[in-house]
């Protein structure tokens, strides 16, 4: 067979093969693909798309990734977009004991440091979370009133100022118990235990109690006593402290199921210490002394008694008029003496005033001094009663 054969037989042989492709082709039409997502109809769309697929971080932005690996002293961090992150050796010492808890595979969040890559990784931080976690400890911890350890850095007059997780907190001087009471500074830079009483994680406030440990079972007496006090009710006590605007007292409140007593805490306000013009509590009370009080009422903010001394005695006000009758001639003690005129005391609790227009220039009135007057007029609603002096000579002005 010559080669001119040969070829003609090739030549043949491809077109025979083409031709038989193309009726192959014919006869078993294709299926149409289903398009897997809408084409974009405008350029807006397009870009829409492209943003949605591609997430760029930007500075100061906070996202959440999967932890790729964990080093020694590094941690790197898939961020989405073919983007890894990575927390560096001074961001990693700073979180150092949130790492320690860290696993890889795990989502966490950072913020972005930089969109600025280095050495192929974009530097974030982990700070906020890691002050996020410990936040949550103490919030779990005021939820399930467990301890915590604190170490006492500073004192200031209010209390003192610990570090409880690496995070500062306050004691206050009421909430260190009897043990510690006049000497905290025993526990400056030592660790003892608190209980969290106060978790506001806007307001960066956290506020802890020594008391609520080592004093347990008393403050749990005291709930049991907070059940058990009835307002209006009179019970004894013993004053606590004395201040300008009133008297602490500490109240007893039998209980009934423990055969126990509780204590709680009150207050008994300046206006509530005698039904007469208190100057200061410190004229009526001292700190020891042990008094009857009638509750008015509980602050539920602070679970503390609003207390009362004057209303175990009725009010000398009420019906007043009946026993002073306009004219009436009475020697009381002069309790004020005042620009405007001189108080005079008739009873306890109840003091006239005689106006300085009825007072005579020539006579000097001394706080303490006995007067005989008259009774001029009396308002037992708005609790007044005018009087004047008996005069032996009617003076200069008198009215």
């Amino acid at each position: 067979m010559s080669t001119k054969t040969i070829k003609s037989k090739a030549k043949s042989t491809k077109d025979s093969t083409k031709i038989t492709s193309s009726t192959s082709s014919k006869k078993q039409p294709t299926s149409k693909k289903q398009p897997t997502s809408k084409k974009p109809q405008s350029m807006a769309e397009l870009l829409s798309q492209v943003k949605q697929a591609i997430v760029v971080p930007q500075k100061d932005e906070r996202v959440t990734g999967k932890i790729v690996e964990k080093q020694k002293n590094a941690l790197v961090i898939d961020i989405s977009a073919k983007t890894l992150a990575a927390v560096g050796s001074k961001e990693f010492e700073i979180a150092k004991d949130y790492i320690d808890k860290l696993k890889e595979g795990q989502e966490i969040e950072v913020t972005v440091l930089s969109i600025e890559a280095s050495n192929g990784y974009i530097p974030v931080s982990l700070r906020q979370a890691a002050v996020s976690a410990k936040w949550e400890v103490f919030d779990e911890a005021l939820e399930k009133d467990s301890e915590l350890t604190a170490q006492g850095l500073e004192t200031n007059k209010g209390g003192m100022i610990v570090s409880v997780n690496g995070v500062r907190g306050f004691v206050p001087s009421s909430q260190f118990g009897k043990d510690f009471m006049g000497r905290i500074d025993d526990l400056l830079n030592k660790t003892f235990k608190v209980k969290a009483i106060e978790v506001d994680r806007e307001k960066n406030r956290l506020i802890f109690s020594e008391r609520h440990v080592s004093e347990a079972d008393e403050l749990a007496l005291r709930d049991c006593a907070l059940d058990s006090v009835k307002a209006n009710e009179v019970y004894e006590g013993v004053v606590s402290g004395v201040m300008h605007f009133g008297l602490f007292v500490t109240v007893e409140i039998p209980i009934k199921d423990e055969k126990n007593v509780g204590h709680i805490e009150g207050l008994v306000h300046i206006s509530e210490i005698s039904w007469e013009k208190v100057d200061h509590p410190k004229n009526y009370h001292k700190v020891g002394d042990r008094i009857k009080v009638k509750v008015l009422g509980i602050d539920e903010k602070t679970n503390k008694l609003n207390l009362s001394i004057k209303q175990l005695s009725d009010d000398p006000w009420k019906g007043i008029d009946k026993n002073y009758s306009v004219g009436a001639t009475l020697t009381g003690t002069i309790s004020r003496v005042e620009p405007f005129g001189v108080f005079v005391n008739v009873e306890d609790g109840v003091d006239g005033l005689i106006h300085a227009s009825k007072l005579n220039p020539d006579e000097s009135y001394q706080k303490g001094a006995k007067i005989t007057v008259t009774v001029e007029s009396v308002d037992p609603e708005r609790r007044r009663m005018s009087l004047s002096p008996i005069l032996t000579e009617i003076p200069v002005g008198y009215k």
